[in-house]
């Protein structure tokens, strides 16, 4: 039994994995943006699982989740699945938080990232970027190309020690992707279940998509590329990635 992180847990593929993973035993935290939508999973909170909540574009908030999380039951496994789509939030909610929640929280061995096919379409340009969300300056496919390199990042620089992994889910039914989107819904969120929680898992630093290690952004295993990510990050936020 494992005790598991899911970020962005309210609806979508983040409360189905949630729920999933509480269906096959497994101890969960579940997490809301507020009060108010901690509502969302109280079917959830009502079968054992627990609950944090936090704004995740606001650092102390995610900051003060790392200091409640650190001070309690270990944390096995982190899934970084909160994200949004467009706006000022796209680089702290889907890049500066699981940054933030990796460098921050001792003892998950595995983190698993939600990427998206359209990191392909990222850029790589790491000037002129607002990591505080006070103005729009990425898109989503920046976004994810970041946290996808961000996932093989921790994966080479924690080998050994902690498994890291990016998952691209699919273009699934959600509130984010649109009810007619083409994907199977199981499939989006099965993968990361996997890599949280498998036993025998014997895999690092991976691009998944539906079960599968696929080949990302080229940028993704550029090892120049990660570091100037990271100092970017540890830059922005004063939080380097430590030693594991």
């Amino acid at each position: 039994m494992t005790r598991i992180l899911v970020t962005g847990s309210t609806d979508g593929l983040g409360r189905a994995t949630a729920a999933a993973l509480l269906d096959q035993g497994h101890r969960v935290i579940v997490h809301a943006r507020s009060a108010d939508r901690a509502a969302a999973v109280s079917s959830l909170t009502d079968r054992g699982a627990d609950l944090v909540i936090a704004d995740l574009t606001d650092r102390r908030a995610v900051r003060d989740v790392a200091d409640e999380l650190n001070g309690g039951a270990e944390v096995d496994a982190v899934i970084h699945n909160a994200g949004v789509i467009s706006g000022s939030g796209i680089l702290p909610v889907n890049v500066v938080s699981p940054y933030l929640l990796t460098a921050l929280l001792r003892t998950p061995t595995r983190h698993v990232y939600l990427s998206s096919g359209m990191h392909r379409g990222g850029s790589t340009d790491l000037t002129e970027l607002d990591w505080d969300g006070s103005q729009t300056t990425a898109s989503y496919s920046d976004s994810k190309l970041f946290v996808t390199a961000l996932s093989a990042a921790v994966a080479r620089r924690w080998a050994f020690r902690v498994a890291a992994d990016s998952v691209d889910p699919g273009w699934v039914p959600t509130k984010m992707g649109g009810a007619g989107a083409p994907d199977d819904f199981d499939l989006g969120h099965e993968t990361q279940e996997r890599l949280a929680t498998e036993p025998r898992l014997d895999v690092t630093g991976g691009y998944w998509h539906h079960g599968e290690r696929r080949t990302p952004h080229p940028a993704v295993d550029d090892t120049s590329f990660q570091e100037r990510l990271l100092a970017a990050l540890a830059d922005a936020t004063g939080v380097e990635l430590p030693a594991r």
